[in-house]
């Protein structure tokens, strides 16, 4: 299975958990999946009243270097380490 499979797979098995992960490890799964599809976060910080959208942004925005491959296998590993958890 190619890599680009295992990423599709890991998007349809996340929907699969039996309980919500944390909030960390949802900006985590925000941030690789935004990197592995667009690449480095070249958008505009948001406003700093709008917290959601910040949090978003710097999770992204940490992501920042890593290749569309490092990404997607890092978002496939996450998935694997909370189906672990939470199925």
């Amino acid at each position: 299975m190619s890599l680009s499979e295992k990423f599709s797979k890991a998007q349809l098995e996340v929907k699969e958990l039996t309980q919500r992960p944390s909030n960390e490890e949802l900006l985590d799964l925000y941030a690789l999946f935004k990197q592995a599809t667009e690449g480095d976060n070249e958008t505009d910080q948001p406003g700093m009243f709008d917290i959601k959208e910040t949090f978003k942004w710097k999770q992204w925005n940490s992501k920042k270097g890593l290749s569309s491959d490092e990404a997607m296998q890092a978002y496939v590993d996450l998935v694997n380490d909370l189906k672990g958890k939470y199925v």
